[in-house]
């Protein structure tokens, strides 16, 4: 009997390596880490810690906490926006025009028709989904480049109707602000951002719940096969239209309640929304993080939203005022700092942000794979 530490294995007589139990432990503790990471986003609010670089005061200021809620919000909506790029294949360039039905329509209900917000919030999402279901439907009649082209002609014509601001109803250039008196009291107010803060994290779970059950169920394994070889889904029997078209729905009813989440957060609706660059950039959110993956897209938007952001106020920070004029002027444009950024992570890591703990671990595991193959080398040299 040979005198081993490790369990010996049942199936093959040999023993177990030493170090599997603790790699197996280690294994079971990383599937807690999203449960570790909502309870420190949901206590954020009473922390006084200072990040330097990373946000301008206190984790719990008020201005701190309006910037990571807009980064989880767009976390969330990229998140949503994957369900079409990442799961079924479908590249829309009008994503943007179903989060601004959202925001739009409640805030339009407020102001014209006086009802309170619960209910002109509701009817604001049912208006995003229906929209999202009527122009679904004629947009999923052609698939590819055409399917891309179409969803852009739709947002464009919504950002248009929008800035020739008919019958006063979206305020033009200027968008219109939310009345506060109809708003929950306890969401108006910079007193109040802890609880905005607590909306926008809301939304993000909630989100990440639907897609996570969206993909796992049948519908989301058809996705799968839609994204893959749309005619091989065909025949087998399945019509991908419909299949496409509920993801369509799915992910603009996700975006009109997240525009509802940013009427709350901005108090008001603003034009800016219902660009195609707007949704241009949740496509760049989707990418940076790792289209296709669970958390890539949330990590893409949250990164990509908090990038916008600070490298604004480092463009106009007096640092780089001062320096000379070849490093100033790029320096000074957000965007370019931004195009670096992403095409940096796009070069660096195909696939995303959300490759790189399976690169690291990649990285690790072959200097320790080469280490014992030498060991092994080195014995069966011994025994020879």
């Amino acid at each position: 009997m040979s005198t081993v530490t490790g369990t010996p294995d049942r199936t093959s007589g040999t023993p177990a390596a030493p170090s599997d139990a603790p790699a197996a432990d280690t294994a079971r503790l990383l599937r807690w880490w999203p449960a570790a990471v909502l309870v420190v986003l949901i206590v954020a609010p009473y922390s006084a810690l200072p990040l330097p670089g990373l946000l301008d005061g206190p984790v719990g200021s008020a201005g701190s906490l309006q910037l990571l809620a807009t980064c989880l919000l767009f976390g969330a909506l990229a998140t949503g926006y994957d369900l079409l790029l990442g799961r079924t294949g479908l590249l829309s360039f009008g994503h943007a025009l179903y989060f601004a039905a959202g925001s739009y329509a409640t805030n339009t209900i407020m102001l014209e028709a006086g009802l309170p917000f619960a209910v002109s919030a509701l009817v604001g999402v049912c208006f995003g989904i229906a929209l999202a279901l009527v122009l679904g439907s004629v947009s999923l009649r052609v698939t590819g480049i055409g399917f891309s082209m179409v969803t852009l002609a739709f947002a464009q014509a919504g950002s248009i109707l929008v800035s020739r601001n008919p019958g006063g109803f979206t305020g033009g250039e200027e968008g219109r602000a939310a009345p506060a008196e109809l708003l929950p009291s306890g969401l108006v107010g910079i007193e109040h951002t802890a609880n905005l803060y607590w909306v926008a994290l809301g939304y993000l779970v909630l989100t990440l719940a639907v897609v996570h059950w969206a993909v796992r169920s049948p519908t989301g394994r058809v996705w799968e096969g839609i994204k893959e070889n749309e005619r091989r889904v065909a025949v087998l029997g399945l019509r991908p239209y419909g299949f496409k078209l509920t993801a369509f729905v799915l992910a603009g009813a996700l975006a009109a309640l997240g525009g509802l989440v940013h009427l709350l957060l901005t108090g008001g609706s603003t034009p800016q929304t219902t660009t195609s660059d707007f949704t241009l950039s949740l496509l760049v959110m989707v990418v940076l993080g790792g289209s296709g993956t669970r958390w890539g897209p949330m990590v893409g938007g949250i990164l990509y939203t908090w990038a916008d952001h600070r490298l604004g106020d480092l463009a106009g920070s007096g640092a780089v005022a001062d320096l000379p004029a070849v490093l100033r002027v790029p320096l000074s444009q957000p965007l370019f700092l931004l195009g670096v950024l992403f095409v940096a992570v796009v070069h660096l890591l195909p696939g995303g942000l959300a490759r790189l703990p399976s690169r690291l671990g990649s990285a690790l595991r072959a200097p320790r794979g080469a280490t014992r193959a030498g060991a092994a080398a080195r014995k069966e040299n011994r025994h020879s």
